[in-house]
C-alpha cells in the first residue's frame, strides 16, 4: 500500500474532518461504518467502539487492518474500491469512478509530497 493512499482516502471522504458524520451513519475521517468497526474487531481481536473513529490513531488502525485483510496483494486502486465498497468491490463496475478519484488524489499527493522533499534539499544560495 503505498504510504499517501490513507491520506487521498481521508482527503476524499471527508476532507480531513475527524468528526463528520455521514448519511448512513460513517463517522470520523475515513468515514468509517459501524459494520467495519465490528469486522476488524472480529479480525484483530480487538474492541473497538464505532464512537472512537472519530479519533484519527484508531480510524488509521481500523483502515490499516481492513485493507491488509481484504486487500493482500491488491493495486493501491482496488484498495480504494474495497474502501469505498466493500471486500466484493472490486467485481463491481460501480465502484471505478472511486478507485479513479482516489488514484488522482493520491497522484496529487505525491506531486505535493515530492516538490516539498526537493524544496526542502536544495541547496541555499546567499548573497552579501
Amino acid at each position: 500500500m503505498h504510504p499517501l493512499l490513507l491520506s487521498a482516502l481521508i482527503q476524499i471522504e471527508s476532507h480531513g474532518n475527524d468528526l463528520a458524520r455521514g448519511r448512513h451513519g460513517e463517522l470520523g475521517a475515513l468515514q468509517i461504518k459501524p459494520i467495519m468497526v465490528r469486522d476488524v474487531n472480529r479480525i484483530m481481536g480487538t474492541h473497538y467502539a464505532h464512537t472512537q473513529v472519530t479519533n484519527r490513531t484508531i480510524s488509521l488502525f481500523i483502515a490499516n487492518a481492513y485493507l491488509a485483510h481484504y486487500g493482500k496483494h491488491l493495486s493501491d486502486e482496488s484498495l480504494a474500491r474495497i474502501w469505498q465498497g466493500g471486500p466484493r468491490a472490486v467485481k463491481r463496475s460501480s465502484s471505478r469512478a472511486y478507485g479513479r478519484r482516489v488514484m488522482r488524489e493520491l497522484e496529487r499527493r505525491t506531486v505535493k509530497d515530492s516538490l516539498t522533499v526537493a524544496t526542502r534539499n536544495k541547496p541555499q544560495t546567499f548573497t552579501k
